[in-house]
């Protein structure tokens, strides 16, 4: 929680229900935008909290997710718990949840309820497929996402089966669209005075994201595979992949034809210009193999550095192949303000991230570690909802928090 009040979501309370990802993603950028956030976990903590049985580090994904929160627990399944979380909706702009649909109405703490308490409040949720429609009750995590949206159909090489992307990124996308809803949301009740459910689908985020694996399945009607390897996802752009370096690999691409022009110069390839392989895209499309062939020969002599180097001058699109180390050390990240090295107390000295959004002109709250399991349940039930120390302690003694 920060005390600025320079902040765009400064005087906002939001009840953050989320587990794992998704729902904690959405919340933590609130966070950073100034928003009040009250993360509201079970009494024995949220799944990616109860990770630290395996190791230490499994639990990082929590401390990243919910720094400038302040964290209470809250048993729902039980007539207390859910009373406090009827109090707290009276205080609440926004509720955020992330579980299976229906989860929260089965408790008596869904929409139509919490709507009724507070009129203003901006419900929001989000699911693997939606709160309607036939596959609304399938479960879903980001791994049977990605399978069954088609991403892992098109992640792989042409000669090998299908695979998950390394990042969990359809947790991150949903994540980001339901900030985009409630603050949307938000901005509607400024003119109405009144709140709105909204949804997301992890699902239909991914689907816009196929643009190139769709047009070359539009393109094909279906006679290729659609696992292109490092190569355009629809196989309209050339050179466009991963090549070895000799020291890894570096990415290079070419979008224009001056980047072609270009790349041959840094290669010290001119006499390619008027190669009748590779004078257009199009041409160079049809060559696939003899384009990469002559880019590969020129950066398998060379290390990243040298590449990007040389290639820099011309302003050809193209980056070394990272590491994760390397990417967490990123000078370039560190001093932007989006990666800090923060002292964690239950992780010790951690790089985390802090918002991609930033907002000029606005304040950029100093990083709060992640609230510790119900660290502030006497600073909100007491602060926020003016229980005494003796009724927060009976609270706790019938395991409601």
């Amino acid at each position: 929680m920060t005390d600025t009040v320079n902040m765009p979501l400064s005087g906002i309370t939001v009840l953050d229900l989320g587990q794992v990802y998704q729902g904690p993603y959405a919340a933590m950028l609130m966070a950073r935008a100034g928003a009040d956030v009250i993360k509201v976990e079970p009494v024995d903590g949220e799944p990616v909290r109860r990770r630290s049985a395996v190791s230490k580090g499994a639990m990082l994904p929590l401390a990243m997710l919910n720094s400038n929160k302040r964290g209470i627990t809250l048993n729902l399944k039980s007539e207390e718990g859910r009373h406090l979380l009827l109090r707290l909706v009276e205080h609440a702009d926004v509720l955020l949840e992330n579980f299976a649909p229906g989860v929260m109405d089965g408790l008596g703490v869904g929409w139509e309820v919490l709507h009724a308490v507070n009129p203003r409040l901006i419900y929001a949720s989000a699911s693997g497929f939606g709160l309607s429609g036939p596959d609304r009750d399938a479960l879903a995590m980001d791994l049977t996402i990605q399978a069954v949206s088609g991403a892992m159909s098109v992640t792989g090489f042409p000669d090998g089966p299908p695979l998950k992307s390394g990042p969990t990124f359809a947790d991150f996308l949903s994540g980001t669209h339901l900030y985009g809803a409630v603050l949307t949301a938000l901005f509607e009740r400024t003119r109405t005075g009144k709140g709105r459910l909204v949804e997301v689908a992890m699902v239909e985020t991914v689907y816009p994201a196929l643009a190139s694996n769709l047009s070359l399945l539009y393109g094909t009607s279906g006679a290729v595979t659609t696992r292109t390897g490092n190569r355009h996802g629809g196989l309209a752009i050339a050179p466009y992949n991963v090549y070895p370096a000799g020291d890894g690999h570096v990415a290079i691409l070419c979008i224009k034809e001056a980047h072609w022009t270009n790349l041959l110069r840094a290669m010290g390839r001119e006499d390619l210009a008027d190669d009748p392989r590779f004078s257009t895209n199009a041409l160079r499309v049809r060559n696939l193999e003899a384009t990469d062939a002559v880019v590969e020969a020129w950066t398998t002599a060379r290390t990243r550095a040298e590449i990007f180097a040389a290639i820099k001058q011309f302003r050809i699109p193209c980056a070394p192949v990272r590491d994760l180390e390397e990417v967490m050390n990123d000078p370039h990240m560190h001093e932007r303000g989006m990666l800090e090295w923060v002292d964690h107390p239950e992780l010790g000295r951690v790089v985390l991230p802090t918002s991609p959004l930033r907002i000029h002109g606005a304040d950029r709250p100093a990083t709060a570690p992640s609230p510790m399991l119900g660290q502030h349940n006497e600073e909100v039930f007491g602060g926020l909802l003016g229980l005494s120390s003796d009724e927060i302690a009976d609270l706790r003694a019938k395991g409601a928090i």
